[in-house]
């Protein structure tokens, strides 16, 4: 079946969207900055004596991020103005091959805004890492377990519609119904910048289909998300860790591996507990385990030392751990609702079903506006 040549209005229509979304990422010196930017990096490249430093890697991170960004703000204003021309040809003549170059145009400057965000927000130093996402049921019983499960299938289709590779390193099933506990890695360029909003206490209403009287419960889950970290120059002394073996519990489904295989690690200090299972051998879970519980110790010391520079500044960074981010009412209305930004979409199933890339960008526009007004 073919499909549907795109109309003049709509064109139109789709341009102008674009146009504002793009004025309101980029102003017209913001090349001139970058330029500005692109030739101070460059000139610290010259005197770099150790490639191998902390320091080095990040100006290397911070120039070839400028030299992304130039790229993608010449390109969009390329394609902008060729697309104004083809309108302008079109308002004369009503040519095929015309609006089909217009189509191919509108599907380029969407796929170039959407990297363009990407880099425009999400410039923090692990912001284009992997992520570790786990989800732990709270209250609620066997309606919070199975919440849990509605929101770890929820995170594998949005990867899988992002096209990143999902690993599912340890899982816990529970006894009725639904999950524990579970924790993956979600392996792409932004994937920790675009889920570290997902951090908190995610809130579920509805009619429980566990209540034989259908009654409306409340059931909570927590989602933690941190960066995969790379940690070669980060030990830890083997004292204060307490790993024991076991085999996968739960009733078991077809995420669990069930051999006697899966490893535990326990950081005694802080009291973080890591689990793998996933792996056959047990020497690979461990490993797994220890580079989750590496990465989290990290951004742990990340978070605190961020905390105390905006406390000099007299600001306050949200906890994300236990915080309320999200509620989800499935009765007796339909909504959900971010508690930090306010966005809330009336669509539940829309957003069940991995769509939820708006709620993603909202926090991303809201936090980086927190940010500038603590910076001031």
């Amino acid at each position: 079946m073919k499909e549907k040549r795109i109309e003049k209005k709509e064109g139109e229509e789709s341009l102008k969207r674009i146009k504002d979304e793009f004025s309101n990422l980029s102003s017209e010196d913001d090349i001139d900055k970058i330029n500005q930017k692109i030739e101070e990096l460059e000139d610290k490249i010259k005197n770099i004596v150790d490639w191998k430093s902390d320091e080095s890697k990040k100006i290397l991170f911070e120039l070839n991020r400028r030299k992304e960004e130039k790229e993608r703000i010449e390109k969009i204003s390329s394609l902008i103005s060729e697309s104004e021309i083809i309108l302008e040809l079109l308002d004369k003549e009503d040519d095929v091959s015309l609006r089909d170059e217009l189509d191919k145009n509108i599907k380029e400057l969407n796929e170039n805004i959407e990297e363009f965000k990407k880099i425009y927000f999400l410039s923090g130093e692990y912001d284009q890492n992997n992520a570790i996402l786990s989800l732990s049921s709270g209250a609620g019983g066997v309606d919070a377990m199975d919440w849990t499960k509605i929101l770890f299938e929820m995170y594998l289709r949005w990867a899988e519609k992002k096209k990143y590779k999902v690993e599912i390193v340890d899982i816990s099933y529970g006894d009725e119904a639904g999950i524990k506990s579970a924790t993956i890695f979600i392996k792409g360029r932004f994937a920790y910048g675009l889920l570290k909003g997902e951090g908190g206490v995610h809130r579920l209403v509805r009619i429980s289909p566990f209540d034989a009287n259908h009654r409306r419960h409340t059931s909570f889950t927590l989602v933690e998300v941190i960066p995969e970290i790379e940690e070669e120059k980060f030990l830890i002394d083997e004292d204060e860790l307490r790993i024991d073996v076991f085999r996968a519990s739960g009733h078991g489904g077809q995420y669990v591996n069930k051999t006697d295989s899966a490893v535990r690690i326990v950081h005694i200090p802080t009291g973080i507990t890591v689990s793998c299972q996933n792996e056959r051998s047990q020497l690979k879970n461990k490993e797994i385990a220890m580079k989750i519980l590496k990465s989290k110790l990290l951004e742990i010391k990340r978070l605190e030392k961020e905390q105390k520079l905006y406390e000099l500044k007299g600001g306050y960074i949200q906890p994300s751990w236990g915080y309320e981010a999200r509620s989800y009412v499935f009765q007796p209305y339909t909504l959900v609702k971010d508690h930090r930004t306010g966005f809330e979409v009336g669509n539940v199933s829309e957003v069940i079903d991995g769509n939820i890339d708006d709620f993603i960008w909202s926090y991303l526009r809201w936090i980086k506006n927190e940010k500038r007004e603590n910076n001031n």
